[in-house]
């Protein structure tokens, strides 16, 4: 388990100030995509000469690899709280697709990647940075639906096999990798998960963790898998599926699911709503549910992810639940709201320091 807690960004750098004037702003662009992963949709790839679009695919795939290089040595030059990374999963892209598939068996290909991967491990390992995958909406494994099973496995397989190629594929959640992912469909809900989990590879069932939702799988439900996955509390999921309850360490479900990761230190996720909903909360207060539904909210809307922490009283949550997870904040500011947030842990921290488990 790691000594020291940690939060950080998910997926996408964004530069520390927002666009500025005209005259800058082709530079800004040039910056963010130097950061950020880029892909290409596999319809494109299609109408592209054999010879274009191998090029086209190792262009793409050598620009991954350097920017996910180069996000993993900006997070670890931050400071060890903020030593924690989401990885955008279309490093390789197209990976699984039967129109890239031949490009990637190539022994140039193969080597840029096998090389890449593992060197960006090697340096995150280095420089102390937690990584992690949060695979999209189609990587499921609870689904009536065979062709969705089989896409979900495909998927959770493919970024097992990344993080298997950059050094994280012996045993159970080394460095505390993980990929998480939700459980599906409501039917056959947690017994399909359970029952599709054993076809993932071995290395997939040893990074896989799964979170609770807004909707279906609260965590009450999601805790029926803590004997074969480790639980991924995601603290604002839980706010709006339960109408607005808040969480504390002292919970009795905060042991269960940190017995779920068995030893490892687990990842928790935060967010808060929109900054719309702002003007009609005490930034020093944690939103109310109830009061927001009553004052016009949707669901939908108290649901949505703010693009700043804007909610000091969220953020001190944070800070408590900081004794026993490390956390994944999901804003759409990416770092600069990992990074106010971690300012404001700092300061608590400097009355009451955070211990660690």
């Amino acid at each position: 388990m790691h000594a020291l807690p940690r939060l950080g960004f998910c997926c996408k750098f964004v530069l520390d100030e927002p666009p500025g004037t005209h005259a800058t702003l082709k530079a800004e662009r040039e910056a963010t995509l130097h950061m950020n992963l880029t892909s290409v949709t596999m319809a494109h790839l299609t109408k592209l000469e054999p010879a274009a679009r191998r090029a086209k695919l190792a262009g793409l795939v050598a620009h991954n690899l350097a920017a996910l290089a180069r996000q993993i040595a900006w997070v670890g030059a931050r400071p060890p709280l903020e030593r924690l990374l989401r990885m955008a999963s279309n490093v390789l892209p197209g990976y699984t697709h039967p129109i890239a598939q031949a490009i990637y068996a190539e022994p140039e290909m193969a080597a840029l990647v096998e090389r890449g991967l593992a060197e960006a491990g090697a340096l995150a390992r280095r420089l102390g940075v937690r990584l992690s995958f949060h695979p999209g909406p189609f990587c499921l494994l609870a689904s009536r639906n065979p062709a969705a099973i089989a896409n979900g496995l495909s998927e959770l397989d493919y970024h097992a096999e990344i993080f298997d190629r950059m050094g994280y594929g012996g045993g159970w959640h080394p460095h505390g990798a993980h990929i998480n992912i939700h459980v599906g469909a409501g039917d056959p809900g947690v017994a399909g998960f359970r029952e599709t989990l054993p076809r993932a590879s071995r290395v997939a069932r040893d990074l896989v963790t799964v979170e609770n939702d807004e909707n279906v799988f609260g965590l009450d439900a999601v805790l029926q898998l803590a004997d074969i996955v480790p639980v991924v509390l995601d603290l604002h999921h839980h706010w709006v599926e339960s109408g607005g309850a808040y969480l504390e360490p002292d919970d009795p479900r905060i042991a269960r699911v940190t017995e779920s990761w068995r030893g490892v230190r687990p990842v928790a996720h935060i967010s808060v709503s929109r900054e719309a909903v702002s003007s009609d909360c005490d930034p020093d207060a944690l939103p109310d549910f109830p009061a927001l539904r009553g004052a016009g909210h949707a669901v939908r809307d108290l649901a949505a992810h703010s693009d700043m922490m804007w909610n000091r009283a969220v953020n001190d949550l944070v800070a408590r639940h900081l004794v026993w997870a490390d956390f994944e904040i999901e804003a759409k500011a990416k770092n600069r709201a990992s990074m106010q947030i971690a300012r404001h842990i700092q300061a608590l921290e400097q009355a009451a320091p955070i211990a660690a488990e």
